[in-house]
């Protein structure tokens, strides 16, 4: 569930990055989001 997440974090963080608009750091906050849960479950298993 916690991949799941990340990855969702991670597109839409990938779709700010390459969209004309920016929405000042949400889209760098949802990369730092993806990279934490991610390392959460790696520290979980």
């Amino acid at each position: 569930m916690l991949w799941t997440i990340a990855i969702v974090f991670l597109v839409l963080w990938l779709l700010g990055l390459f969209s004309r608009r920016t929405f000042g750091g949400l889209f760098h906050l949802a990369l730092v989001v993806a990279i934490v849960v991610g390392i959460v479950q790696l520290i979980q298993q």
